[in-house]
C-alpha cells in the first residue's frame, strides 16, 4: 500500500481545523450562552394553559427557543453559500492549493454534524430527553436530525467522489435523489415555533412561506445538479448554476425569522 506522508499531514491539519471550528460553536451557540437547562423545570411551563403561557418563565422559553432555531438557520445557511462559493471558485483553488477540491463537501459535513448535534437543545447532552424518546415523540426534532443525517450522507459520498474514491454510477445520481427527497421534506416540515403567541398564525404563515422558498431551492439544486452530470451541450451551464442556487438557498437561510 502507497504511503503518502505529505496527503496524511493534509488530512492531519484539516481534521484539527475541523475539530477547532467544532469547540468553538459549542461555546459560541445560543444553548450554552442562555443556560436553557435551567428554564426547563420551571413553573409556569405547561403549554395547555394559556395563562401559564403568558408567564415570564414560558416567554424567556421561547425566546431562547426562538434564538437558537434562528442561529441555526443562519450558520447552516452560511455553510450552504460557502460550499457554493467553492465550488464555483476550485478549479482556480486547486491549482495553488489541491485541498480546495474538498472544501464544498467538508462544509456539508460541517453543517449535517451541527444539526446532529446542536439542534434541538431539548435532547441529552444539553436538555434531559434521551435521543430515542426525543425522534420518536417530536416529529420536529425527527425532521432535523433526518436533515442532519442527509447533509452527512450527501458530504461523505462528494467527498469520496472528490478524492476519487468512490467512482460508480450511482453516485452521481445520490445528490440529485436525496436532495430532492429533502427538498418535498421542507414542505411538510413541523415547526412548533410559531404554535404560540398573540400573532401565532402570522408567525406560522411566515415560517412555512420561509421553508416553500428553501424547498423551491433545493429542488432547483437538486435538478440543476442532476442535469449537470449529463453529458449535453448544456452541462457547463448546468454546472454553474446549481453552485449559484447552494449560494442563493445559503443566503435564503441566513435571512430566516421567526
Amino acid at each position: 500500500m502507497h504511503f503518502d506522508p505529505d496527503s496524511l499531514g493534509q488530512q492531519i491539519r484539516f481534521a484539527s481545523i475541523v475539530a477547532v471550528v467544532v469547540a468553538l460553536l459549542f461555546v459560541w451557540h445560543p444553548s450554552a450562552l442562555a443556560q436553557q437547562d435551567d428554564m426547563k423545570d420551571m413553573p409556569g411551563m405547561d403549554m395547555q394553559h394559556r395563562d401559564a403561557e403568558e408567564s415570564p418563565a414560558v416567554l424567556a422559553k421561547r425566546a431562547s427557543d426562538k434564538k437558537e432555531s434562528e442561529f441555526n438557520h443562519h450558520l447552516a445557511g452560511l455553510l450552504v453559500a460557502l460550499a457554493g462559493v467553492f465550488l464555483l471558485t476550485q478549479d482556480k483553488l486547486a491549482k495553488r492549493w489541491p485541498v480546495a477540491r474538498y472544501l464544498w463537501p467538508c462544509c456539508f459535513l460541517a453543517a449535517g454534524l451541527f444539526l446532529l448535534v446542536f439542534s434541538d437543545t431539548e435532547i441529552w447532552p444539553f436538555g434531559s430527553q434521551s435521543f430515542w424518546f426525543a425522534i420518536t415523540h417530536n416529529p420536529e426534532d425527527l425532521q432535523h436530525k433526518t436533515f442532519a443525517v442527509i447533509l452527512l450522507a450527501l458530504g461523505i459520498i462528494e467527498l469520496l467522489r472528490a478524492r476519487k474514491r468512490l467512482q460508480s454510477a450511482w453516485s452521481a445520481w445520490a445528490f440529485p435523489v436525496v436532495g430532492m427527497i429533502g427538498a418535498v421534506m421542507l414542505l411538510f416540515h413541523h415547526h412548533g415555533a410559531g404554535m404560540h403567541g398573540a400573532h401565532h398564525m402570522e408567525t406560522m404563515e411566515h415560517i412555512q412561506n420561509q421553508h416553500r422558498a428553501f424547498a423551491a431551492a433545493g429542488g432547483g439544486i437538486a435538478l440543476t445538479k442532476g442535469l449537470s452530470e449529463l453529458h449535453t451541450t448544456w452541462q457547463e451551464i448546468f454546472q454553474k448554476i446549481w453552485p449559484l442556487l447552494m449560494i442563493a438557498l445559503g443566503v435564503l437561510l441566513m435571512m430566516y425569522t421567526e
